[in-house]
This record gives C-alpha cells, sequence and structure tokens, in this order.
C-alpha cells in the first residue's frame, strides 16, 4: 500500500517543491517497486511519465538501460554486446542482472520499470532479486494501436514524424519544410503491427498471469491516455 509523507514534511515544503515532497511508499515499509506493461502504441510512455510525475517514481527503461552499458563499455554491457554482435538474444541472466543492478542502486528510492520483463522466466528471476510490489497494464484494442500507428509517415532525411489523423502534413504524401515525398515505415504497416502486437500478447500473457496471481497487477482498459489516466491515478492513489 502506498503512503502519504508526513504532514510536518509538506509543511516544510515551498509550492515549487511540493510535488517533489509527495513521493509515496508502501505502508508496509516497503518502498514502491511497480511496473507498468503494454503492447508497443498503447501509451504506456505516456502514462509512465505522468506516474512518474505524479508519484515521484524513478522510471527505469531496460532500453535505455541496456544502450548506456553498451556505450559505456560496462562488463555486463561488453557480455550483451557479444551476443548482439553474433546475432543471439541477450540471456536471461545477463538482461535480469542489467536490470536488477541498477533498481539496487536505488536503495530506498521507489521506481517505476518499464520495457522488462518480457518472459515469465525473467519476471520469476527479477522477483528473485528485487521484487516488484506493484503491477500497472494497460489494455488497448489492438485495433486502436493498428488505426493509430498505421496513419504515421516520416520524413527519412530530418526525422520529422506526421500523423495524418492529427497532425497531417501540409500537402499530401509531402514533407512541410522540404517538399521531399514521406515514407512510412515497413514495422508501420497495418500487416507488420498486428504481427509484432500479436507476437507480443503470446509472450506477455504468462508474465500477466504470474503476477496476477501473486494479487499485484490491476488492468486498464482504453483507447486513449487521457481516459485511461484517471482510472491509474484514482488506483494508486487508493493504495496511499
Amino acid at each position: 500500500m502506498l503512503t502519504k509523507p508526513v504532514t510536518t514534511s509538506m509543511m516544510s515544503c515551498t509550492k515549487s517543491l511540493l510535488k517533489a515532497c509527495q513521493t509515496r511508499s508502501l505502508t508496509t515499509g516497503a518502498k514502491t517497486s511497480a511496473l507498468i506493461i503494454g503492447a508497443p502504441g498503447s501509451g504506456k510512455g505516456t502514462i509512465s511519465n505522468w506516474i512518474v510525475r505524479d508519484f515521484g517514481l524513478i522510471h527505469v527503461s531496460s532500453g535505455d538501460l541496456l544502450r548506456a552499458h553498451l556505450r559505456d563499455g560496462t562488463p555486463l554491457g561488453l557480455e550483451a554486446k557479444s551476443f548482439i554482435a553474433a546475432g543471439n538474444l541477450v540471456p536471461d541472466s545477463v538482461m535480469v542482472g542489467l536490470v536488477a543492478s541498477e533498481l539496487k542502486k536505488l536503495g530506498s528510492k521507489p521506481w517505476l520499470l518499464d520495457g522488462f520483463p518480457r518472459t515469465q522466466p525473467q519476471a520469476e528471476a527479477l522477483q528473485a532479486e528485487t521484487p516488484v510490489n506493484v503491477v500497472v497494464n494497460l489494455c488497448v484494442p489492438f485495433e486502436t494501436i493498428i488505426d493509430r500507428i498505421k496513419d504515421r509517415w516520416i520524413h527519412p532525411a530530418s526525422g520529422r514524424v506526421y500523423n495524418l489523423a492529427f497532425q497531417p502534413p501540409k500537402v499530401a504524401g509531402k514533407d512541410d519544410e522540404t517538399g521531399d515525398d514521406l515514407v512510412q515505415r515497413e514495422d508501420d504497416k497495418p500487416e507488420s503491427v498486428r504481427n509484432r502486437l500479436e507476437v507480443f500478447q503470446a509472450s506477455t500473457e504468462p508474465v500477466l498471469e504470474f503476477y496476477r496471481k501473486q494479487g499485484i497487477l490491476q488492468d486498464f482498459h482504453g483507447t486513449e491516455s487521457k481516459k485511461i489516466w484517471p482510472h491509474v491515478e484514482t488506483y494508486l492513489k487508493s493504495l496511499v
């Protein structure tokens, strides 16, 4: 359960620092160790940002973490690089070690993990090292995600991104600044998105069941982040 900070602490805060003084932790005395799960295109990044903003958790992205270790040439990064260079997936033991070591560095600070674990064995191994005690699962219909992504077009040279539904180019099919043709990435085509979502669902369902059996997972259904967020916020506040 999440607890409010003591009143004396809040009284000592200036208005500009009030939010920073509202970090919540579990009433059992344990810190908040949260995990967010959601398919690609589900709005997971947006919801994560809002949780971090309003609940004072430190956002830990497994993808960013792996890239940082590879860039810095750490022992774990070099080990991971050897598998990637050979065209192989990074083994669970390496990924769990990489994520768990980062979470342990945070000590008593509350955190929100994003992007890991992706399989049940990873979830079990991580739970043995750095246990999760709150899981937020975003349930967005696949058709909604496909519709959201299929309208995305890019300008390859600059990386500018357009969306035909809510941020279309001034001239259909052309970049606003250069007039160059826009292209759609293969990964953004409906059939590619659907395949990616099906793979995600197949690998993630055992992870969800693992956390569900522990009584720490909550599902949130919706089609828009701004409509899902109030329910996530209310749920987290109900743990206060």
